[in-house]
């Protein structure tokens, strides 16, 4: 058998190709931002920047990797859901390879021309335009009884195609406030609700399967909260944008919005307990994804946490950081923990974390508390600049480590010598 690292591989199945374009990116964003924090904290490289660095890493870290990892998924259990047949993997080179190549030249742009980068950007939301054509098909095509997951979905894809264009257009037009708008609608309205349709269907199969005392308990009022919470982050980003934020009605807004999420963070710390989380300790595989949810009730109750200090104390410190704890911490974990578990059933691999894998999934979480550490200091007034560079370095180097690891996995054939 061939153990080589062949391109031709990645074509062999349709998460070798999405999951390693994703990891390119992945990997190329996680450099870019820890090369641009170490420029920020000592001035080394003299970075000229085109475009708004910020706004460049927060439109690539949304929408950059995380739909090529979709990708892989959506077109190999999606067909599973569905009843349908699979598309062939060549049908997806096209709309994968323009959002990998559009991103990494939006990533250089920012250094370029502005130019440069909108043409990336313009490149990556026609693949993504493409690709959630294709995902579409595959529902149209279904017969099946249960299609309630793939369609939300896939309109989930939709918001994220007018969020990546409007995106572009607030650029174009010279609209920085709008642009950022539209990168938490595709956040929340897009990749968000993707995270938690998936997490709703996949989490608790999981876990039965793997511990057959959990019995598979997800009622459908608990997608429809989480589907709600998202909503209602898409409606705070926008009335923020509209000036909704100061006097009266902003002071009420921000403690009604506040207890929301408290809320909403309550029930969702409650139903990560009753999902397993602590049966699935014994199962690291299993305990990366728990823990991965866990993370979004966190999310949202350092978020409401951070709307009531800003409302009652005029304090925002915690906006960042549950920011982070959202994307760092529950998007990023289960991320990890997915694209580790798909990757070794599907290289023929045993389904369990290693020591590696592990010892990674631990890295991430502690690049994720020292991000949300970063941005509390100014609350007791004690600045900690090298958290922030600290933080992105970690990333990058955990990212970089896993990516050149599962990288190497995709472009050989499986492991038990079976097709796939």
């Amino acid at each position: 058998m061939d153990k080589r690292w062949r391109v031709r591989y990645l074509m062999l199945a349709p998460h070798r190709l999405g999951f390693f374009l994703a990891m390119v990116v992945l990997v190329a964003s996680g450099l870019w931002w820890a090369l641009v924090q170490l420029d920020r904290s000592t001035g080394w490289l003299g970075l000229h920047y085109a475009v708004s660095p910020t706004l460049v890493h927060s439109a690539v870290m949304a929408f950059g990797f995380i739909p090529l990892f979709f990708s892989g998924f959506l077109f190999t259990a999606g067909p599973k859901w569905l009843g349908v047949e699979p598309l062939p993997v060549p049908t997806l080179r096209g709309p994968l390879v323009l959002q990998a190549g559009g991103w990494l030249l939006w990533l250089a742009g920012a250094h370029l021309r502005a130019g440069v980068a909108w043409a990336g950007l313009a490149l990556a939301c026609a693949g993504l335009v493409w690709m959630t054509a294709q995902f579409w098909g595959r529902i149209r095509r279904s017969q099946a009884e249960d299609q309630l997951h793939a369609r939300v979905i896939g309109t989930a894809c939709v918001v994220g195609c007018a969020s990546l264009a409007g995106l572009w257009l607030s650029l174009v037009f010279d609209a920085p406030a709008l642009a950022r708008t539209w990168v938490f609608t595709g956040l929340w309205g897009f990749v968000v609700v993707v995270y938690v349709t998936v997490a709703h269907r996949m989490i608790p199969f999981f876990t039965s399967s793997a511990m057959p005392m959990v019995e598979a308990w997800r009622p459908f009022w608990v997608l429809w909260l989480m589907l709600g919470a998202a909503v209602l982050q898409v409606l705070a980003a926008w009335l923020e944008w509209a000036g909704i934020s100061s006097g009266a009605a902003g002071t009420a807004w921000m403690l009604v919005h506040g207890s929301l999420q408290l809320a909403v963070g309550g029930v969702l710390v409650w139903l990560a307990w009753v999902w397993g989380l602590v049966q699935s300790l014994k199962n690291k595989l299993l305990a990366m994804l728990h823990i991965g949810f866990l993370w979004l009730g966190v999310a949202f109750l350092l978020g409401g946490l951070s709307q009531w200090l800003a409302g009652t104390l005029g304090i925002g410190v915690l906006a960042l950081g549950a920011l982070h704890a959202l994307t760092m911490g529950c998007l990023a974990s289960l991320m990890l923990a997915m694209v580790t578990r798909v990757s070794c059933g599907h290289s023929g691999r045993a389904l369990v974390a290693d020591r590696i894998a592990w010892s990674l999934f631990w890295c991430l979480q502690a690049a994720a508390v020292l991000r949300i550490a970063a941005a509390v200091p100014g609350l007791a007034g004690l600045p900690l600049p090298w958290l922030l560079p600290l933080a992105a370095g970690l990333w990058a180097g955990t990212m970089g480590v896993w990516g050149l690891r599962l990288g190497r996995w995709y472009g050989c054939l499986r492991a038990d010598g079976r097709p796939g």
